[in-house]
């Protein structure tokens, strides 16, 4: 797993201090985006949380996903979550070590209150000392939040910082990209009152089997006022993988306000799903990769729109227009750009693989935010779509002109076919999947060889470094 190295560093520790009604939560941040270019600590607020505890440990549990590998635990994780202000609204994000679990804090409107929310996005520290103070958090008491250096430490910026140095996996970037490119395709497929949300989620199995990978998915089927579990996905369930992976919701329980559950059309095969409690002035989301041992990196949901080099020359465009919005709708955004609304999708997709655009399900909405990575260093390191870029260089796509082509790879030959639009293949890739997760180099290469023959404008290609089916 190709890794590099990331230096976190912050003015100071995130502490929660004072007593009573003077306790201030502050979250130090590092470096960051904002609309004035990059910041080495921006800061994005300093008012008041309308629910403090339920505020706290919500941030614990984005902080539980952040420090967790729920697949081979040989190693934690170290990744301090990301917060993006949005001009209303603070969002905290992580990954999970092992890619598998996305979390995700929407702290409201109405859960802020006493200053304006800035724009940009950075991360932010949350050490074990700050854990353990909230986790003793209670009473409903005013807590003061920070996000950012107040204005004595922006004096003092040139002390003594503490960093925080980071192996950071490529695949948590290709992470980000795929759980917002799969979930823009969810549905609402349940919703459950506080009380049920509770009943449901304490019943579930907390245990893993051995090494760290749930034995298989569940099923879960609204009945009535609640979600029933059942072993087969029958029609109308959605899939439940890895139900222990939910743990981290077990944190806001007592204050949550109920529970939405989202996924896809199901077909048989486990899939992601998505698992939101709500929580006064707040949105607490889990989503889960399709299997317990199953990163978010490898599904290739972004294959097709980084292909295309139509999706990158929209994608500059589109990007001048997010303006750290909270809310994007693709419909607007063609309004603006004068785009087609599928290829604003394409470009917005494009964007999440370099994690500057993300996906609110309660919403059903795209929001701006920048993390320190560009799309090239994705597309790089995407081995199906390097491959398929070295299969065109080497000439290996052969079209036959009635929708069938040939792909030479290695010694073997292939068959691509398209049928509705969708191509299939005879390679061991698509025989295992299906489709499920994403093109097969063969297929990827067809699809860039077709266009480029439409268009007439020759494909881009790169070598590829190393095998991908």
């Amino acid at each position: 797993m190709t890794r590099s190295a990331h230096t976190f560093a912050y003015a100071g520790s995130s502490a929660l201090t004072g007593s009573g009604t003077h306790r201030l939560l502050g979250l130090e941040t590092a470096g960051g985006l904002t609309p004035a270019g990059a910041e080495a600590h921006p800061r994005f607020f300093a008012g008041f949380l309308s629910e403090p505890r339920a505020a706290a440990r919500a941030l614990l549990a984005v902080a539980d996903v952040a420090g967790a590998r729920y697949f081979r635990r040989t190693e934690r994780a170290s990744l301090d979550p990301v917060v993006t202000a949005n001009g209303d609204r603070l969002r905290f994000e992580s990954f999970s070590g092992c890619c598998g679990v996305y979390a995700r804090l929407d702290v409201l409107p109405e859960g802020l209150q006493g200053a304006d929310t800035g724009h940009g996005t950075t991360n932010v520290d949350v050490n074990n000392p700050l854990r353990e103070a909230l986790s003793r958090l209670t009473g409903d008491d005013p807590l003061h939040l920070r996000v950012g250096p107040d204005e004595l430490a922006v004096t003092t910026l040139d002390g003594p910082v503490v960093e925080k140095k980071v192996p950071l996996p490529d695949r948590w970037l290709r992470g980000f990209a795929e759980s917002q490119a799969i979930t823009a395709g969810f549905d609402l497929r349940a919703e459950l009152s506080a009380t049920e949300a509770v009943r449901f989620l304490r019943a579930l199995p907390r245990g893993s089997a051995a090494g760290g990978a749930a034995a298989g998915p569940l099923w879960v089927v609204p009945a009535g006022r609640t979600l029933r579990p059942t072993t087969r996905p029958v029609p109308g369930a959605v899939c439940l993988p890895g139900p222990e992976r939910l743990a981290a919701l077990h944190r806001v329980l007592r204050q949550a306000t109920g529970l939405r559950v989202y996924g896809p059309a199901g077909d048989g095969a486990a899939t992601a799903s998505a698992w939101e409690v709500t929580l006064p002035g707040m949105r607490l989301t889990l989503t889960l990769s399709p299997e317990a041992d199953r990163g978010f990196s490898g599904e290739g949901s972004v294959l097709e729109a980084l292909a295309t080099d139509t999706a990158a020359q929209d994608a500059d465009l589109v990007s001048v227009l997010l303006a750290w919005e909270p809310r994007i709708a693709p419909a607007d955004l063609a309004e603006q750009s004068g785009l087609p609304v599928e290829r604003v999708r394409a470009a917005l997709t494009r964007l999440g693989t370099a994690g500057r655009v993300g996906y609110d399900l309660a919403e059903a909405a795209y929001f701006h935010r920048e993390l320190p990575y560009d799309a090239r260093r994705a597309e790089r390191h995407n081995p199906r779509l390097a491959a398929a870029r070295a299969l065109l260089a080497q000439g290996s796509v052969i079209l036959d002109g009635r929708g069938t082509a040939v792909v030479a790879s290695g010694e073997r030959r292939y068959q691509v076919r398209e049928s509705g639009g969708a191509l299939s293949c005879t390679c061991q890739w698509w025989a295992d999947y299906r489709g499920r997760r994403g093109p097969c180099k063969h297929a990827l290469a067809t699809r860039m060889a077709r266009r480029a023959a439409t268009t007439g404008t020759p494909p881009r290609t790169t070598a590829a470094t190393g095998e991908a089916r």
